[in-house]
């Protein structure tokens, strides 16, 4: 795919320590507008906590963190949001026991002069995102709790985006989900690449990441082992990047990793 010669977001040798123990060890990533990247390994290999830094949840020890080429400081969620970076978590936080709209404007509501909540307002603008983003979604006076899967992530992305979010980082987006919900995510990324947004998934499926991702990034004790495009690696190889931290021909070696394949 063709990409823009900015990137929407780069972070530039990023570390972070926790009681003396690097969580994550002078990583360098990058994201471009309509762009879908990948990140995995294993469990403490790092990735969730460089996300963090991007999202402030944690404040990094070192490094730069730059959107658009201008350098930006994010020190909490706060900042993260002021700069259209929204994630969307596993549970999605979402309301269970309201409907769409407003899970759409929770702790955001629209008032009328009068000082009440506009309902009729909120439910309008909500489904011009939601049309927009999922257009056979109808269910919006129901409780969240009742919609499938696939359309809480719906949910969770219109909140997202609705309030002008760039850059998504999503965690494990189809876990739990079956295939046609699963299907129903992977329309749904799609769409939010047309739209020109970039997404960070964090997923331990390595065919989520070779179905959504474009490239694909391996963390390993805290060091980026390699990047790569999906088309240029296959799935044995990526496994050898994750469990064994080998960077094969298609792939372009980071700090993390042990040795080039032959």
């Amino acid at each position: 795919m063709t990409m823009a010669n900015t990137p929407l977001i780069e972070m530039r040798d990023i570390s972070i320590a926790f009681g003396g123990i690097k969580a994550v060890d002078h990583a360098s990533i990058d994201l471009h507008p309509g762009e879908v990247v990948g990140l995995l390994g294993h469990n403490g290999a790092g990735k969730s906590t460089l996300i963090k830094i991007l999202s402030g949840a944690y404040r990094r020890d070192h490094g730069k963190i730059l959107i658009e080429g201008k350098e930006v400081q994010i020190n909490n969620p706060r900042d993260a949001k002021a700069l259209g970076i929204e994630t969307i978590y596993q549970t999605l936080a979402l309301a269970d026991n309201v409907d769409a709209a407003a899970n759409l404007y929770l702790g955001r509501e629209l008032r009328t002069p009068f000082g009440t909540l506009d309902d009729v307002a909120m439910e309008a603008e909500t489904r011009k995102v939601m049309h927009r983003l999922n257009p056979n979604f109808r269910r919006f006076k129901e409780p969240v709790i009742k919609l499938s899967g696939g359309q809480r992530q719906s949910v969770a992305i219109a909140r997202a985006i609705h309030f002008n979010a760039r850059i998504l980082i999503m965690d494990e987006p189809t876990a739990a989900l079956g295939p046609q919900e699963t299907a129903q995510v992977g329309e749904l990324i799609k769409q939010l690449k047309a739209e020109g947004i970039g997404i960070f998934l964090i997923s331990h499926d390595l065919h989520d990441v070779f179905d959504l991702a474009d490239r694909l990034v391996v963390m390993k004790n805290g060091k980026v082992v390699g990047t790569a495009y999906t088309s240029d690696v296959d799935h044995d190889e990526v496994l050898g990047m994750i469990i064994a931290g080998k960077c094969p021909p298609g792939a372009i070696p980071g700090p993390g990793a042990l040795q080039s394949a032959a």
